[in-house]
């Protein structure tokens, strides 16, 4: 049986709901409990979103029961989604009274920058991500992540990258989330879901900021691979749009490749270079390397990725760590 909130009723599938009243946006009116649950906050945030900035329910009913009707609602969504793009609370606040409400929500302009949430929120499904030590961008993408939002993911992450360029958006950005993303996963077991949203939307991000190079520097092409059963290629991504936007052209060859298929495309293309990409240690086989076809022209390989950070790379393959130092040696290498 359902357990009544703290108004003392029991809410049917999350909602509570009354007769409609004259004014048709007072028609379905939710508790303080459900409207938290909808949101992925808690009950004490809406309270003091409501004693601070007048964030409340336009509906009081008898006693201290508290109802929010539609338009209330709409305007705690506007606001939580202000405070998901970095906005402070008082900001956020500011911006969910003064902006007409309407379905759909207004998009939240990119100038509400800074502050962090209110101390009493938590997203669902337990505890928030461990950014401590990440900046305010990082914060406000894992923020949005927890929530599922990944319009506003996706926005943070093209303002990162128009703002400090794809390398510091992985490294200072991408990184530290998805490695919190990890580790509430391996505290909780949650949060696969989460990591998937969130790479999805570093992939659309970082497409979208990759130019097709029509004349490349290189005359001969690039290849970013991964080993063979690597499938974790999602760092390959970001080499790609940075050496794209200085002009080396690159071929992408995806995850997973078969070692004959990663032959095949080393004798058709006659690479400059080639990158093989090892998420994982038990992927960076070094037989691979010492396997690829011999070519007219020398391929330079580089093996990248934390899987070779123990393992043996046997020359004259050279291994590359982070995307900084990778995109300026495959520069050099091929240009």
């Amino acid at each position: 049986m359902t357990p009544p909130d703290h108004t003392g009723t029991v809410p049917e599938g999350g909602q509570e709901t009354v007769a409609a009243e004259d004014d048709p946006a007072h028609s379905v009116t939710l508790s303080v409990a459900a409207v938290a649950r909808r949101l992925g906050v808690a009950p004490a945030t809406l309270r003091t979103w409501d004693r601070r900035y007048g964030l409340g329910p336009s509906d009081h009913t008898t006693g201290r029961h508290r109802k929010y009707a539609p338009l209330d609602v709409a305007r705690l969504e506007l606001m939580q989604r202000a405070l998901l793009r970095g906005a402070s609370s008082a900001e956020a606040a500011k911006y969910a009274l003064a902006s007409p409400v309407r379905a759909p929500l207004a998009v939240v302009p990119a100038s509400l920058t800074g502050g962090e949430l209110d101390g009493g929120s938590a997203p669902p499904g337990g505890r928030g991500l461990k950014l401590q030590a990440a900046n305010r961008r990082a914060r406000g993408v894992g923020r949005a992540a927890l929530a599922m939002d990944s319009a506003a993911v996706q926005t943070l992450l093209a303002d990162a990258i128009a703002a400090d360029g794809v390398i510091t958006t992985w490294d200072e950005v991408v990184r530290p989330v998805m490695a919190a993303i990890a580790a509430r996963w391996e505290h909780s077991g949650a949060g696969v879901e989460v990591s998937h949203l969130v790479e999805e939307c570093v992939l659309a991000a970082v497409v979208r900021a990759t130019p097709v190079v029509t004349s490349p520097r290189n005359h001969r092409p690039v290849l970013l691979a991964c080993m063979p059963d690597e499938r974790h290629n999602l760092p390959l991504y970001p080499l790609a749009a940075v050496l794209a936007q200085r002009g080396v052209g690159v071929r992408q060859l995806g995850a997973a490749l078969p070692m004959d298929a990663l032959a095949s495309a080393v004798r058709r293309t006659a690479p400059a270079a080639v990158v093989l990409w090892a998420q994982l240690p038990r992927y960076a086989d070094p037989g691979v390397v010492t396997a690829l076809p011999r070519t007219r022209q020398q391929v330079r390989v580089f093996a990248g990725g934390p899987g070779w950070e123990r393992g043996v790379v046997p020359q004259p393959a050279e291994r590359i760590n982070d995307l900084a130092t990778a995109a300026d040696a495959v520069e050099r290498a091929v240009c």
